[in-house]
């Protein structure tokens, strides 16, 4: 299977163009590559495919096999992945996800693009769709218990489920063992992605991310988006924020008026490659 590696803000996955590949097993394949010990080492597998509804259609799968909604990092590679490698010309797409069709502009310079602007669409603010167990319309700063500790959650579906945490100090937070029980608290029927969010100023914020199925991660485009969200319905900060992770800045933009979040960012090549994965991609 030939592959290329690719990452947005260190946020990496394995992409696999399947207009010229076919997976039988596409997560017990995306298990295997995404090992990095014994794999390629990824956060997941990202197919790149036809679609009848959009220009290309984005399969993503987490590294625990798991499907995924959406994903911002790996939408906007999918976007430097197809003008790169000649399968458009255009500088403005349209890619299927689970989480709807999403609407990109590139920005190319010699040749390659550099930087993607994502029409990621309206949040999703009720309970019943993110889906939280909740009452009422919105699920705003209300309180949850997680490991006899009581903090304090937003809950935002930007085609996948978020809930933004804010705390003073996120340095410190032992991830690999708080992030698991907020990914399968009973109140997450889907499990849940979670950001732990250090407010700065109303222009700007820090985020660590537990992502479900995939673990930490140096970035999260729709988590970025959520927690843009979550910062304004709570009223502290502006409508255009900087969102600083640990792979690097994105740029964040609720147009209320229009209902629709927009992230920037950009989308790195790392390596092309082949792999074997026979027996592997099969269904036995």
């Amino acid at each position: 299977m030939k592959f290329t590696k690719m990452h947005g803000l260190g946020n990496d996955y394995v992409y696999v163009n399947c207009f010229q590949e076919k997976i039988e097993n596409p997560s017990k394949v995306a298990k295997y590559v995404s090992d990095r010990h014994f794999g390629i080492g990824s956060d997941g597998l990202i197919m790149i495919n036809p679609s009848e509804v959009a220009d290309f259609e984005m399969e993503m799968y987490n590294a625990d096999g798991s499907r995924g909604e959406m994903c911002g990092n790996g939408i906007r590679c999918v976007a430097k992945y197809v003008y790169d490698y000649g399968l458009t010309d255009k500088t403005s797409i349209s890619v299927e996800t689970l989480g709807g069709i999403k609407y990109l502009d590139l920005t190319v310079k010699d040749g390659k693009v550099i930087l993607v602007k994502v029409d990621m669409g309206t949040p999703i603010l009720k309970p019943a769709l993110i889906p939280i167990v909740a009452d009422g319309d919105m699920v705003v700063n209300e309180p949850i218990i997680v490991d006899r500790t009581e903090y304090r959650m937003t809950g935002v579906s930007m085609g996948n489920p978020h809930a933004v945490i804010y705390m003073d100090n996120i340095k410190d937070l032992n991830l690999d063992q708080l992030g698991p029980k907020f990914e399968n608290h009973e109140r997450f029927p889907k499990r849940i992605n979670t950001e732990f969010v250090k407010f700065i100023d109303r222009h700007t914020l820090e985020m660590r991310v537990w992502e479900r199925g995939s673990g930490e991660t140096m970035a999260c485009g729709t988590g970025a988006c959520a927690v843009a969200v979550a910062s304004i319905l709570n009223g502290l900060t502006e409508e255009k924020v900087t969102v600083k992770l640990l792979g690097g800045d994105l740029q964040i933009e609720w147009d209320r008026e229009a209902d629709k979040v927009y992230m920037t960012g950009p989308a790195t090549t790392v390596f092309d490659g082949k792999i074997d994965i026979t027996g592997i991609s099969s269904d036995k």
